[in-house]
């Protein structure tokens, strides 16, 4: 994905926020997605916002010393948490998108301080229809632009792990990487 972005003209910082320890692509049967959470794999590497703001912080910081004044970020599922923590006031992030989002508490999307942009499957045990209406709700009441895709016939995931042979889930993800990169042409480029 960070190699599409590239492509489209983008400079690419893609951090590390799992620490070495990401979910495996196969889940084994039985996969305790909470103790991965909490924990990690091995018992010592939790996936908690204590430990992965400060990989994001880092990266954020890094990005300044290259000079760069307006900093957009990607997140897929777990990342949106943090494309939104850090688009809190003074937190370093000026314009956001994220696909299928995964944990991001209600607080954290009304502290937004700029345009974010959500692409979000019809099926989605995480972004049920309930929490994406919600969503909806606190965008229109932070003032800020912002935009919801709803891509029919497709799953939480979509946007990086689809069936490309299926022809709907093949348009849905093509349509949400577009989503992204006109979002950030229009408020991180021509803004």
């Amino acid at each position: 994905m960070a190699d599409q972005f590239a492509a489209n003209g983008y400079y690419c910082l893609m951090p590390d926020v799992f620490n070495g320890d990401p979910v495996p692509l196969n889940r084994p049967v039985g996969f305790d997605m909470k103790s991965w959470l909490t924990k990690g794999s091995s018992g010592n590497n939790p996936h908690t916002y204590q430990h992965v703001d400060p990989i994001v912080e880092a990266a954020i910081k890094d990005l300044k010393n290259k000079g760069y004044k307006k900093i957009g970020a990607v997140g897929y599922c777990f990342g949106a948490k943090y494309v939104a923590r850090f688009m809190a006031k003074g937190k370093g992030l000026d314009v956001g998108y994220f696909a299928h989002p995964s944990f991001v508490e209600e607080e954290e999307l009304n502290a937004i301080e700029g345009p974010l942009s959500i692409a979000a499957a019809e099926t989605d045990h995480i972004f049920p229809i309930e929490k994406r209406h919600k969503s909806e709700v606190i965008l229109k009441e932070t003032k800020q632009p912002y935009q919801i895709n709803l891509f029919s016939g497709v799953e939480h995931g979509f946007a990086v792990r689809c069936d490309t042979s299926v022809k709907i889930q093949r348009f849905a993800k093509e349509q949400a990487f577009l989503q992204a990169v006109s979002w950030f042409n229009e408020y991180l480029i021509a803004a």
